[in-house]
């Protein structure tokens, strides 16, 4: 099994969304572009979003595992994949790359 690379590629927010439909929030999504997170293996990483990390963990999984080529080579290189989190009000974009470095 080998360790995944995680970046946060791309940060949208919707604020007509936010007002019209969001419950006021004490805490936003700690993300920010650039940041980066690695899995060992398919274990999530400490401090990755648990709600991104639903969303984007079966693409790690697979990764993780030497798989890839997800959706009949819809990535240029079939060892990643650039998934968002399911937050409606402000997703964020994760470039996942499976490393060379076996996971510990």
């Amino acid at each position: 099994m080998k360790k995944c690379k995680i970046t946060v590629m791309k940060m949208t927010r919707y604020p007509d969304l936010i007002e019209k439909y969001e419950n006021p929030l004490e805490h936003e999504c700690d993300m920010y572009e650039g940041r980066v997170f690695i899995a060992n293996g398919w274990k999530q990483p400490e401090g990755f979003c648990d709600s991104a990390w639903e969303s984007i963990s079966p693409y790690v999984r697979v990764l993780a595992h030497g798989g890839g080529d997800f959706f009949d080579g819809w990535m240029k290189d079939k060892k990643t994949a650039m998934i968002s989190c399911a937050d409606g009000f402000r997703p964020v974009t994760f470039y996942i790359e499976a490393l060379d470095e076996d996971a510990e």
